[in-house]
This record gives structure tokens, sequence and C-alpha cells, in this order.
């Protein structure tokens, strides 16, 4: 829990020892930008709170890969600042985390499936959201300091 309410809030300590010339630099002209990344993780918050949701009422739904480029929020998510992106980041995961620590135990042990890693309950399904998250971290963070950029 302690992961789902403050792991986000990371991203803004790495982007203040970045340059904000970087933040909108690709590492290859099909790569995404430290922005592109954050756009990212703000537009898949409302897709998950939603799959929490639909895990809530039907008995294990089936959920599909989450593929950003075919995602309008991702593409309205990229046109945004990144103080726009930080504070819908931040009113998103505090409805993530008010939702998920609210649950009951037998709440929690609701399944939903994924096509790759199977049936899940919603304590996998925070922790793969979580590790997704960290993925994006580590490559804003990479991004920002070790990776050459393009324009």
């Amino acid at each position: 829990m302690d992961r789902l309410k403050t792991q986000h809030l990371s991203i803004e300590q790495i982007l203040s020892a970045i340059p904000s010339g970087r933040i909108q630099m690709r590492p290859q002209p099909d790569k995404w930008s430290i922005h592109d990344n954050i756009a990212h993780l703000t537009s898949y918050q409302p897709v998950f709170l939603d799959r929490i949701h639909q895990i809530l009422i039907q008995e294990n739904p089936s959920f599909g890969r989450y593929v950003a480029d075919l995602d309008p929020g991702f593409e309205n998510c990229r046109c945004l600042t990144l103080e726009t992106l930080t504070k819908q980041q931040n009113s998103d995961r505090k409805n993530i985390f008010n939702l998920v620590s609210s649950l009951s135990d037998s709440q929690l042990s609701r399944t939903g499936s994924h096509k790759k890693f199977g049936s899940l309950n919603i304590i996998g399904w925070t922790e793969f959201f979580l590790l997704h998250e960290a993925h994006h971290i580590f490559t804003i963070f990479q991004l920002g300091h070790n990776v050459e950029l393009t324009g």
C-alpha cells in the first residue's frame, strides 16, 4: 500500500535533476520521450481504475493488453504540460489508493484475467500496475541521465 500511495511521487524528484530541454527529447525517432512516458502513466491510471471496478462487479472479466498508442486518452495526455499531468496523476492515484485500501479481503481476492499473466486477484493486478509504473519511472531516470537523445 505504501508503494501505491507514493511510488509515482518519485517522478517529480527525478525530474528535478533533469534539464528541462531533455523532457521532450526522444532517444530514437520511434521511442518515447520522458514526457511521453509520463503521459502514458497518467493515461493508464483511469484504465487501471476501470479494470478494478470491472473486477468488482463482474465474475473474472478478461482484459486484453493495454496499448497506449491505440488509446485516445494517451494522445490527449501527450498534449498536456508536465504540471497538468502531475496534477492529474496525483488526483487519479488518490482515487486508486482510496478504492484499493478500502476493499475487504473478499473483494481483494476477486479476479480478472489477463491474456499474458492469467487470472490475477486485485492484489496481483495492483502489483502488476506498480511494476509497470516502476519500469517507466526507471526509463524516465535513464532518459534523464544516461541515454543519448535525439531532438
